[in-house]
């Protein structure tokens, strides 16, 4: 019987990387007098960093190596990313971030059989409420039994730390919950936990390896807009209901 339902965040409740958190970046970068700006293509390989502060560090690293000589560095990483949080809350308040195909229609079936619902990202918990807030309103986050973000635990995904952090605070074992996640690395964390997981790809993740996981899909679907499946079965469903992740 599965009695909880653990969501990713970036990717997976919503498309927020390309036209949300690169844009704050590179607003953050522009703000603090920065010529740096990621593009699209660049984005892409700084996601196979997870955590915000991280993907700066590392981006600095390759790209402008003797900056990180500031004795001020850590700072500077911690102020832009501040500002980014910011400005990514700012851009989710216009609507502009829409939740992914079927996932409303599947935190409300959950809800209403009385599933238990959590998060496990690595993305701030400000970004967490804004996105909540802003998609399924203002009490959306008491939807959500247990929110594990940013930097609660030290490794950060592909460790398989922040979903067994859940689990410890969900009280339940792997095999009575379900993951949901749109990348490798979260895949690798997922698993890594015990965890079975349904993978919906996006356009930077689409080329990743997803062995392992429970079913890889386009997104979750709609009884109108049926989900493309790229591995695995749904047992003759067209999206993902309750009924199909029981027979997961």
């Amino acid at each position: 019987m599965i009695q909880a339902l653990i969501f990713d965040v970036d990717g997976t409740l919503a498309d927020t990387e390309r036209d949300g958190h690169r844009p704050a970046f590179n607003q953050a970068f522009k703000e603090a007098g920065l010529d740096w700006h990621w593009d699209v293509t660049l984005y892409g390989e700084l996601l196979a960093v997870t955590g915000g502060k991280e993907r700066i560090n590392y981006y600095v690293e390759r790209y402008h190596p003797d900056y990180k000589q500031a004795e001020s560095f850590a700072g500077i990483v911690a102020k832009l990313h501040q500002d980014k949080t910011r400005i990514y809350a700012a851009l989710l308040s216009t609507g502009k971030i829409p939740l992914r195909t079927g996932v409303k229609r599947l935190l409300l079936a959950a809800r209403a059989a009385g599933l238990r619902l959590a998060i496990a990202t690595t993305t701030t918990p400000e970004n967490v409420t804004a996105l909540l807030k802003y998609t399924l309103g203002a009490d959306a986050l008491g939807w959500f039994e247990v929110i594990a973000a940013g930097d609660i635990v030290p490794a950060k995904k592909p460790a398989p730390d922040i979903y067994l952090w859940v689990l410890e605070k969900l009280q339940l074992k792997p095999e009575a919950c379900l993951a949901f996640e749109d990348s490798e690395n979260g895949l690798k964390s997922s698993l890594g936990a015990g965890l079975k997981t349904v993978v919906t790809i996006n356009d930077y993740t689409a080329d990743h390896h997803f062995d392992g996981a429970a079913v890889v899909l386009s997104d979750l679907g709609e009884p109108d807009a049926r989900c493309q499946i790229l591995h695995g079965v749904l047992n003759g469903a067209d999206y993902v209901n309750l009924a199909v992740l029981a027979n997961l």
